[in-house]
């Protein structure tokens, strides 16, 4: 069975933590989480690497791309802050804003 492993500040895995995920991984700084997320993509136990998405484009580029290319595990970006790109998309293509 594959795990699900959630990388990031203690304000991101908390409700990761309550839903039952175990493999918490709470990083203090980029530097730390690099390290956390390189042993994660060589563990074959983690099916999939959550991560707050505002943290994975702090990422070095490389490391990044390894995350993005990975399908086991797979590497997911969750983003905490509001996302208006897809609204904003939608409001584009179809010229009226979906959620006024």
């Amino acid at each position: 069975e594959m795990e699900i492993a959630v990388v990031g500040s203690n304000d991101f895995t908390l409700g990761f933590r309550l839903a039952g995920v175990e493999r918490i991984h709470n990083t203090k700084n980029d530097e730390e989480m690099a390290k956390v997320l390189k042993s994660l993509l060589n563990d074959s136990d983690v099916g999939i690497i959550v991560i707050d998405s505002e943290d994975l484009i702090q990422l070095p580029e490389r490391l990044r791309q390894q995350l993005s290319d990975s399908v086991s595990p797979t590497g997911l970006g969750i983003g905490t802050k509001e996302d208006n790109t897809l609204r904003e998309s939608i409001r584009k293509a179809i010229g009226v804003d979906l959620w006024k």
